[in-house]
């Protein structure tokens, strides 16, 4: 007697307790080999694949395609045999090469465009030419919209303002530009600067590193920098992880590796784990300020802006300068004012004097 096997959704976090917009790849009937991807949707954070235990026949799939599903619960049935040789062949050509099957694009349904009314006056209201389309919000969008809301009910959430002259780093960046990326294999760019002063100014104000737990205050002794990274579904926020002890180089190309990852699709929930602080870039879309938004756990987060060449009194001069203004938000109910502008001046100080972090003084 045939052996029925049954396919468990995975667990992939603490905090995920379910999978978003099912899609089928293997229907009942159809074969599959152990290991091989049966079903995939979307998590909190990433994509998950979900495969088959052992080789066989799928006997029974749980779910529809589209709909939502719990983490660890019985997603599909596997009647354990053996694959059939002509099954096995079934997708081959004659001459060997691979029949694809060719599948009806997908569309978003649109709501018909209502009709205009034309009428002698006095003219009346005229319904909007064009119509509407409705399109179910994506996993990572139902996801950004509660923690954004969650954050804002939860958090007693401020903001300060400072503003940085970049003049030192695009020297330092024009000096050794060439001879980074023939040693790295990658540019030299304002993040590692950013990330290495944030970490700085984290070791001299703990609280800012912190977490709330109830009625506790955790510290935490590692920095773990997520950095905001553009994908195809959305801004995402995977970590560069132990920061402080990476170097310029190491910080670039694990940045450079994690938004390869988010532009194909490839980040995995463990990407996004465990972060204590996190930095997000505007300035990349020409956002001149703004008041960023805090990620949960976490009690702080530096917006970087665009770079303007703006007037500045520099030792009784006015002299064009690059200029960058900053932004910390943070969670106000455990870390004071006097804390969090202070770590931004620390972090203003170090980017204008970036010698001081490639001597650690």
């Amino acid at each position: 007697m045939s052996k029925i096997v049954d396919v468990v959704v995975p667990a992939v976090g603490e905090s995920v307790t379910e999978i978003f917009e099912v899609r089928i790849l293997k229907g009942v009937g159809e074969y599959v080999k152990e290991g091989e991807v049966l079903l995939e949707g979307d998590s909190d954070k990433a994509s998950i694949e979900i495969v088959s235990p052992t080789t066989g026949q799928v006997a029974e799939i749980l779910v529809e395609e589209g709909a939502d599903f719990p983490i660890g619960n019985v997603i599909a049935k596997v009647e354990e045999k053996a694959i059939p040789k002509q099954e096995a062949k079934k997708d081959v050509s004659a001459e060997g090469a691979p029949v694809a099957e060719e599948s009806a694009p997908q569309t978003v349904a649109e709501v018909p465009a209502k009709s205009v009314s034309v009428v002698s006056e006095p003219p009346k209201t005229v319904t909007p030419v064009g119509g509407e389309k409705r399109v179910k919000m994506t996993p990572l969008r139902r996801t950004i919209a509660r923690r954004l809301v969650e954050a804002q009910q939860t958090a007693a959430m401020l903001t300060t303002f400072n503003e940085a002259d970049m003049t030192a780093i695009f020297a330092l960046r024009k000096k050794y530009q060439e001879r980074f990326v023939e040693r790295h294999g990658t540019k030299l760019g304002f993040m590692s600067f950013f990330v290495k002063a944030i970490v700085d100014a984290l070791q001299a104000y703990p609280a800012v590193n912190a977490e709330v737990d109830g009625n506790y205050i955790v510290y935490k002794n590692f920095y773990n920098i997520g950095v905001a990274v553009s994908g195809p579904k959305g801004l995402m926020v995977p970590v560069v992880r132990n920061a402080d002890q990476l170097s310029f180089s190491e910080v670039e190309l694990e940045i450079k590796r994690l938004a390869g990852l988010a532009r194909n699709n490839k980040l995995k929930p463990h990407h996004f784990q465990e972060g204590t602080f996190t930095v997000s870039n505007g300035g990349v879309f020409g956002s001149l300020l703004s008041t960023p938004i805090l990620n949960p756990p976490q009690s702080a987060i530096l917006g970087m802006h665009t770079i303007q060449e703006r007037p500045v009194n520099v030792n009784g001069n006015v002299e064009i300068r690059p200029m960058m203004y900053l932004a910390v938000s943070y969670d106000h109910r455990i870390i004071d004012g006097k804390e969090a502008v202070s770590f931004l001046v620390r972090i203003k100080e170090l980017v204008e004097n970036p010698e001081r972090l490639l001597f650690d003084v």
